[in-house]
């Protein structure tokens, strides 16, 4: 079904030098489901687009070897000539779509093929049908959750009745009850019509049970392996919590799933479900949060509406002292990516303020404070850093290194090259620093943007999903970042469906629905038996005192 002969390839520009693929050989089976893992920038993007032609028709460079996909040649066809064969859904859904009605959007990719209207009409319907969607229909996209948006870009793919469908990090920007939604519609989509299903995807833990395959591109000076997930797992370095909880306690075969994992975890070892009594003792709601007179950032019964007189959110109040680590957990479009952008002075509330301490060891009570009402956007950023969702709104220059020295200028702080160097170095981003930062992958950007804030040490950092892109040992290396940072008395919130990511660095979890926080909390009392928002070693053992693998006692020192 799909043969890669000896691939290379090469980017053009400054990466000339480093092949993004090297020598790859490999081949899959029709209707097979694969997952495509490795480390950030291993060519796991690279490696999709060459199924339909983007490499090297769109992106340039050089390719070498044979490509054959169901028996055609993306580099002789091109990717207009794929569009039949080859159904792509890149990272960010929003970036593919056209018209601004559901159906439209459905219709337009086979308007451009001028397919007749009664064939168009017929497949419009079995899309909106096989992607439980039909009742989205007459909507505007503008107004889809995360994962109706993903279901639709994945529905305007399959109006064209493809071979293969490709996704690049399907579930990057859902949470968890989205995410699991658009897979099993990708699993269905393959069981029930014997689609062929290549995927990327960082977060494992939750894919890794649908796939028949893995493929591991480890890098272009290493050698790739496609094998089943538990061959694959069991000799890779990323892995799931749960699948490194297993190779930590020598658990075989090796579980995939948490069902599969309490097998090997006696009952008495495992916690019974909470009564109602005890998770409202644990928990703070939303409504009685106080603001503590330390607190580096204060929102005081925020509310914000959209152009329409709709509320994105409505009466949140929420503190942020300096030394803590808060996450902003809640599903797609439940206000929290607004909130953070009032946070950040970037919108103005509507009613209530959102109150700032100037000074770093300045307290709300005391002088110094900015409002962000009437605060110039200059004033916030002195002491306010953000990386949004998108973090390459934040990327301008030429390189890295430039910018950097950029944010140093912005701040009235004095070059210094060598300590970039080093910051560049924790974020792995060391062999990058010369490098055009719009040529680098998704998770490298994600980090080069954190890099071009941390250079100014705000006293306030909003990170919205700071992990989209990275893989396990990448946020790793984020969680000791934020540790330090906390230790130095930043205040620093991230808004994430990350539970994986929470679990590792939160002090506290605030979650959102509706435009309101519903609760507020230790992040061990929110998160425990929690349908949603648990991690996974707590979904096994569910107890507060197992949130990751390091709360588990490794087998020789067990009584």
């Amino acid at each position: 079904m799909i043969t890669l002969d000896h691939v290379s390839y090469t980017y053009p520009g400054d990466g000339a030098d480093r092949p993004a693929l090297r020598d790859l050989s490999l081949s899959i089976d029709e209707g097979e489901l694969v997952l495509v893992v490795g480390p950030s920038g291993s060519g796991k993007s690279t490696f999709l687009r060459t199924l339909n032609g983007l490499v090297p028709h769109f992106y340039g460079g050089k390719l070498s070897g044979r490509v054959d996909v169901a028996g055609h040649d993306p580099v002789a066809e091109s990717p207009q000539g794929m569009a039949f064969v080859v159904g792509m859904v890149f990272q960010d859904p929003e970036s593919q779509f056209v018209t601004e009605r559901v159906e439209d959007e459905l219709a337009f990719g086979m308007e451009n093929q001028a397919l007749p209207p009664a064939l168009m009409r017929k497949r419009v319907e079995e899309v909106l049908d096989q992607l439980t969607i039909s009742h989205l229909r007459d909507r505007h996209i503008s107004t889809l959750s995360g994962g109706e948006k993903q279901r639709v870009a994945i529905a305007s793919v399959l109006t064209l009745n493809p071979e293969v469908l490709v996704l690049d990090e399907p579930t990057s920007q859902l949470d968890p009850q989205s995410a699991e939604e658009v897979l099993v519609a990708i699993r269905r989509l393959n069981e029930d019509l014997g689609l062929t299903v290549i995927l990327a995807e960082h977060r494992l833990e939750r894919v890794v049970q649908f796939v028949d395959r893995v493929l591991w591109l480890p890098g272009p000076d290493s050698q790739p392996m496609l094998d089943r997930p538990r061959d694959i797992l069991a000799q890779v370095p990323l892995a799931p919590p749960l699948v490194e909880l297993a190779k930590r306690q020598r658990w075989q075969p090796l579980p995939l799933t948490v069902k599969e994992a309490r097998r090997f975890v006696p009952r008495s070892q495992r916690s019974p479900a909470r009564s109602a009594a005890a998770e409202v003792a644990t928990l703070v709601t939303g409504s009685r949060q106080q603001a503590g007179a330390s607190a580096a950032i204060v929102a005081e019964a925020v509310s914000y509406r959209y152009d329409d007189g709709s509320e994105a959110v409505s009466e949140v109040s929420l503190s942020l002292r300096g030394g803590e680590i808060a996450a902003l957990m809640g599903r797609n479009g439940s206000g929290k990516t607004t909130l953070i952008k009032l946070l950040a002075g970037l919108l103005k509330p509507a009613d209530g303020r959102v109150m700032i301490s100037e000074r770093k060891g300045t307290g709300v009570d005391g002088l110094g404070r900015l409002d962000t009402r009437n605060a110039s956007t200059n004033a916030v950023v002195q002491v306010v850093g953000y990386v949004p969702q998108n973090p390459g709104v934040l990327l301008f220059k030429d390189t890295l290194l430039e910018e950097l020295a950029f944010t140093r200028r912005g701040h009235g702080m004095p070059l210094d090259e060598a300590a970039d160097r080093r910051l560049l170095a924790r974020l792995g981003l060391a062999e990058e620093a010369e490098r055009y930062p719009r040529d680098l992958s998704t998770g490298q950007r994600q980090r080069a943007a954190l890099a071009a804030i941390l250079v100014a040490n705000p006293q306030v950092l909003l990170l919205d999903e700071p992990t989209r892109g990275l893989d396990y040992e990448q946020k790793e290396a984020l969680v000791a970042i934020l540790l330090d940072l906390r230790r130095q008395g930043c205040a620093v919130l991230l808004v994430t469906h990350d539970v994986e990511l929470v679990a590792r660095c939160a002090d506290r979890v605030v979650l959102m629905g509706d435009g309101e926080v519903v609760v507020a909390g230790a992040t061990r009392e929110v998160m425990t038996g929690s349908l949603v928002f648990a991690s996974q070693i707590n979904k096994l053992y569910r107890d507060p005192a197992y949130l990751v693998v390091e709360d588990v006692a490794l087998p020789e020192r067990r009584s």
